[in-house]
């Protein structure tokens, strides 16, 4: 058994005591007493975050990436840090089965009563091209489900690329916000409902990234939410790209009137919340809005990075914070909290933080072993060789999904995907918790080919096979006795960390 070999393993039986560990204990670092908290509510996976407070429970949701929605369940507002996310819906439909985004969960009034409506953008894999926007319905007052799928919701007379969908009450009707382009700019648009699942009018663009910092990276109106407070109606919006640390919130406010006329929305000239580099939060964006336990407070949850190099991806987490009121009626969010900020909990909430210290990932990269700047990399999910050193190349050893015994290979910028081999391509696909999945996704460190002191990944599922080179992509490869030395140069790589 070679060294790096040696490594791996030694590396790998930590990861499995961590695993181990994990959900059950957790280092505690500055106790805080009852009734604070730190943000974080997440390490990652929190992109895009819903969070709504009902009967005694917190319930939070956020991007998936992946084919399923799942939620976290909490009586306290700091334990949804470690919540057990509950798997509440998986989709098979071709048509929707990819890509989850930015979920929002309300309880309106259904054919058979209160029931909860699931809301999402969804599309089809390997590309983002055809988001389009859905919803579920459960089939009580669980906010946990039941759900079965409903509907999709789109605008007849523009059935066009569509995400980020939220439901507006207003004097009794309701309204559909979302996000679509138009004149090739990423705008904002409302129409009318006749029921939370159906578009019943015309859509009406109501903003539009017009002002220089709504244009940071790509001309960006997103996330539309309705805050009301009072008789005040604001629509809290994302501006930007969310591939910068200049992602940020703007503000319309409802001035009275026809709700689908563009004349009764005013956009408020500067940003309500941006990025706070002294407190280490960047790209702060995409938010929601929920009342404290005892209903006295409105507060914020959005997502934010650590770095202001980190972009629109996994690694973003969910925080919140309290909105207080100018005197004028207009919200005032602050800037974004430090992690090290302690907070104070929700009214009505005494919860003590569990405060988990998550173990420090370990960070591989695999390069070539005979082209040292060309390194395994995903890019829209395809696996392929690249020599840009971006976030796409990093990667995450676990425990094998089938068999502890390998390794499974986990996205840093994407948790929850794993390179796995389809149609002997390989492809960075999302947990799906199946067998097949599991035994795809499942690899064998063996010697290299062509260099045994470096490492070659031969798939678990196809003894025989390795991950190399065919066709100019990275593919299934076979060995055997006629295999060319390039083909074994190009099924050989070098950990990096």
């Amino acid at each position: 058994m070679n060294a790096r070999i040696r490594s791996f393993i030694g590396r790998l039986l930590i990861l499995v005591i961590i695993a181990a560990l994990s959900g059950t204990v957790y280092a505690q670092s500055e106790t805080l007493p009852p009734g604070m908290f730190r943000n974080p509510l997440n390490q990652r996976n929190g992109a895009d975050p819903w969070l709504t407070y009902y009967e005694g429970n917190y319930y939070l949701a956020a991007t998936t990436w992946a084919s399923e929605w799942t939620m976290r369940k909490s009586p306290t507002l700091a334990g949804l840090k470690t919540a057990e996310p509950q798997r509440i819906y998986f989709e098979t439909e071709p048509s929707r089965c990819c890509n989850f985004w930015a979920p929002e969960f309300r309880l309106l009034d259904g054919p058979n009563g209160p029931r909860w409506y699931f809301y999402y953008t969804a599309g089809t894999p390997g590309t983002y091209d055809n988001q389009r926007t859905h919803v579920l319905e459960s089939a009580g007052t669980d906010p946990l489900g039941p759900y079965t799928y409903k509907a999709r919701i789109f605008d007849p007379q523009n059935d066009v690329w569509m995400i980020d969908g939220s439901v507006l009450e207003l004097d009794g009707s309701l309204y559909f916000l979302f996000s679509a382009f138009a004149g090739g700019l990423q705008s904002l648009f409302i129409a009318p409902m006749s029921n939370p699942w159906t578009i019943s009018g015309e859509r009406v663009l109501i903003s539009q990234p017009d002002l220089r910092w709504e244009r940071q990276g790509g001309f960006v109106n997103e996330g539309p939410v309705a805050l009301q407070h009072g008789d005040n109606v604001f629509l809290i919006y994302s501006a930007s790209s969310c591939n910068t640390p200049d992602y940020k919130l703007g503000m319309l406010t409802y001035t009275g009137g026809d709700p689908l006329s563009a004349a009764s929305w005013v956009k408020t000239p500067d940003p309500v919340f941006q990025r706070a580099d002294d407190n280490g939060v960047y790209a702060p964006g995409h938010n929601g809005f929920f009342k404290s336990p005892d209903g006295t407070e409105d507060w914020l949850v959005y997502h934010a990075n650590d770095s202001a190099d980190y972009g629109c991806d996994g690694r973003r987490s969910t925080r919140v914070q309290k909105i207080e009121w100018n005197d004028d009626g207009t919200p005032n969010f602050g800037i974004p909290l430090s992690s090290e900020t302690a907070i104070a909990a929700p009214a009505g909430d005494t919860g003590v933080d569990p405060m988990p210290e998550f173990p420090p990932l370990v960070i591989s990269r695999f390069k070539t072993a005979v082209k040292p700047q060309v390194y395994i990399r995903h890019l829209n999910f395809q696996v392929a060789l690249g020599n840009v050193l971006t976030a796409d190349s990093q990667f995450i050893v676990r425990p094998g999904l089938a068999d502890e015994a390998a390794v499974s290979i986990e996205s840093v910028n994407f948790p929850g995907f794993f390179l796995r081999h389809q149609n002997n391509t390989i492809w960075l696909s999302a947990n799906d918790n199946t067998e097949p999945y599991d035994a795809e996704a499942t690899w064998w460190l063996r010697p290299g080919l062509w260099d045994s002191s470096a490492l070659s990944f031969e798939a678990y599922s196809r003894p025989g096979y390795f991950i190399g080179r065919m066709f100019g992509v990275l593919a299934l490869v076979e060995q055997t006795d006629t295999m060319t030395d390039r083909a074994r140069e190009d099924a050989t790589f070098i950990e990096e960390r």
